[in-house]
C-alpha cells in the first residue's frame, strides 16, 4: 500500500527503467523504437537481414505512445 504524501508534496515520479532503454524520443517529437530479434541465432541470416535490423522504426498507434509516455515521463 502506497504512503500518503505530506500535504504540499507532490510524488516523485519514477522512470520504467526497460522502456527507458527500449525507446528513444527524437527532436520532432517522435517515439522510436529499435527491432528484435538481433541478439542470436543469426548465422543464417542475409547481411542485408541484418542491416535492416539496425535502424530504428517509429511507434504506431496512439495508445502505444501514451502508455510509453506515461511509463517514462522524463524521456529526452
Amino acid at each position: 500500500m502506497p504512503r500518503k504524501a505530506k500535504p504540499g508534496k507532490k510524488y516523485k515520479l519514477k522512470t520504467h527503467k526497460a522502456t527507458s532503454k527500449r525507446f528513444r524520443l527524437t527532436a520532432s517529437g517522435v517515439l522510436v523504437r529499435t527491432k528484435g530479434g538481433k541478439s542470436h541465432l543469426r548465422r543464417r541470416t542475409s547481411d542485408r537481414t541484418k542491416a535492416l535490423l539496425s535502424e530504428m522504426v517509429p511507434v504506431e498507434g496512439r495508445k502505444f505512445v501514451k502508455r510509453i509516455k506515461r511509463l517514462a515521463p522524463h524521456m529526452k
